[in-house]
């Protein structure tokens, strides 16, 4: 009785299976930093989001003092007795993004309404852009 040596089943390129499997991972990681490396400038692209800091976030400083105190208590007043949450922020510039795309990116970062009950509203001018 000898010992009987068996090869390991080749691929069609002439590789042994493993091999194969190898070559499938390292292609699938290239392809995945490829992508990666593709899709981060959209992402740069992306104007900064600025900070919640109560009903009237004017970053692009257009209303004045007496005018934003006032629209203050105004939303206040409206969220009191309707639970509706309304914001109105300004800011100068949407640095090449659409207006919706950012609106809808701020209203989830800063998570406006009660959970469940759809009763957020964002007002949102970009200045410079001429957009609202």
């Amino acid at each position: 009785m000898g010992l009987a040596l068996r090869r390991a089943p080749l691929c069609p390129a002439g590789h042994p299976a493993g091999q194969r499997g190898a070559r499938r991972k390292a292609s699938l990681a290239f392809l995945f930093i490829v992508l990666s490396l593709l899709f981060l400038p959209l992402t740069a692209l992306a104007a900064e989001l600025p900070v919640l800091t109560g009903r009237v976030v004017d970053n692009a400083g257009i209303i004045d003092a007496a005018t934003e105190a006032a629209l203050t208590r105004k939303l206040a007043d409206f969220e009191a007795k309707s639970s509706d949450q309304i914001v109105v922020t300004t800011i100068n510039s949407l640095d090449g993004e659409e207006i919706e795309p950012y609106a809808n990116r701020l209203f989830r970062a800063w998570k406006l309404g009660q959970a469940g009950e759809d009763n957020g509203v964002l007002l949102l001018v970009a200045n410079n852009d001429r957009k609202m």
